[in-house]
């Protein structure tokens, strides 16, 4: 008898784990891999959008000359200008800048590292280093960090000896191989952490443990720490002035429509948090594709939506004074631009204004003019900003391969 009741027992806890399980998440057919021969951005396209010609934007590859950049289209709040500082960089991302003033910049389809000098009055370029997969750069330390796909380079005192070779970190930093989604923004934190992300290596599925995620390492590629999940394809991120808390931006997926899901702004108050990829996107939306019960519990939602595919890039809190006070703390976002979408949207740059928790963001025009909504055509792509000492901030343009210059004075 007390056999039976013992079994009965067992039978019983054993159920109740069972009912506490969640089912398996369902996935659809766009969830699965893409067809033999077909690009990685048709990944997630349902049948019934076969027949859509949209595609990815091609980016420029050759160098612009300076009466190719339609400057005076670019409108701005009243008391900024932008001006032309650099150009024939193609590909040009996301900068860096070392003590004595020296700009690096990374780039994604031409493979290179440029290194900008200011001659006053006059910048010059140099490629550092070519052929990488889709490399991006920070400077710390008194070294330059490359970050490609498939390999970690620290350039030791780069900035007063051009001729630096490399020091190979690649083996340290353990990373994952699929390059849908994994090109980078990497940065050091407050805390003196290297941070990096591994995008989702598709358009929509169920990522591998490695990706959709964010990392923090030491600067020598030791002491990994996962510091947030469910990030699609964050492509920047800065830390609060006063908090200290990380901010980024995520893509939303493609292929649900013009008009989302949308693009986000994130807060990390702590790491841990999980962002919602694949199963949860913007402002708590449930995937069709990707399928669970409750898609949406447990998931730290933005700070604010910055709308439907609009390639939200780089970040920067502003901390200077040549801008009117109002502007201190706010951040700003650039976006590169829709590629998913029958109407443009984004190619601009964007002020946000929230308090340091993040409640009742305001999204203001800052930088506008890159597309000629008319047409629907357009010229340029910003994507990443950089304070210089003066206060004043360069804006880089992925499309020109140009870096403009964004000054204010009272009129």
């Amino acid at each position: 008898m007390f056999e039976r009741l013992g079994l009965a027992a067992c039978l019983a806890a054993l159920a109740a784990g069972c009912a506490q399980t969640p089912p398996p998440p369902t996935l659809s057919a766009a969830a699965g891999p893409v067809a033999a021969g077909a690009p990685d951005w048709q990944q997630g396209r349902s049948a019934a959008m076969a027949s859509s010609t949209l595609a990815p934007v091609a980016g420029k590859l050759t160098a612009t000359p300076p009466s190719e950049i339609p400057l005076d289209k670019l409108k701005l709040p009243p008391g900024f200008k932008a001006e032309l500082w650099a150009h024939g960089m193609p590909g040009i991302r996301a900068m860096s800048r070392t003590e004595s003033g020296k700009i690096y910049a990374g780039t994604r389809g031409i493979g290179r590292v440029y290194e900008i000098t200011d001659s006053g009055g006059q910048r010059t370029s140099r490629v550092v280093v070519d052929k990488l997969n889709q490399p991006a750069v920070t400077y710390h330390n008194g070294a330059l960090y490359v970050v490609a796909i498939d390999k970690v380079l620290r350039y030791d005192g780069i900035d007063r000896n051009p001729g630096a070779q490399p020091v190979d970190l690649t083996a340290k930093f353990d990373l994952p191989p699929k390059q849908h989604h994994n090109w980078k923004y990497v940065r050091f934190g407050p805390d003196g952490k290297l941070y990096v992300p591994f995008g989702a290596p598709c358009n929509i599925c169920l990522p591998e443990q490695a990706y959709a995620q964010i990392r923090r390492y030491d600067a020598d590629g030791s002491n990994m720490e996962v510091v947030a999940r469910g990030v699609r394809n964050t492509q920047g991120f800065d830390w609060h002035p006063v908090t200290k808390e990380m901010w980024f931006t995520d893509h939303g997926r493609d292929w649900l429509g013009d008009e989302g899901p949308e693009d986000e702004l994130n807060r990390m108050p702590r790491v841990g948090l999980n962002y919602g990829f694949p199963y949860c996107h913007a402002s708590g939306i449930a995937d069709p594709d990707v399928k669970r019960d409750k898609a949406c519990d447990g998931v730290t939602l933005p700070v604010r939506t910055m709308g439907p595919h609009a390639a939200a890039m780089g970040v920067h809190f502003y901390t200077g004074t040549m801008f009117p006070p109002e502007y201190r703390n706010v951040l700003f976002v650039a976006r590169k631009g829709s590629w998913n979408r029958t109407r443009k949207f984004g190619y601009d740059v964007v002020a946000v204004k929230a308090d340091a928790e993040g409640r009742d963001a305001q999204v203001t025009p800052f930088v506008t003019g890159f597309l000629d909504e008319g047409s629907n055509q357009m010229w340029g792509r910003p994507v990443y900003m950089l304070q210089l000492p003066d206060g004043s901030l360069l804006l880089s343009d992925e499309q020109v391969g140009a870096i403009y210059r964004i000054t204010y004075a009272r009129s």
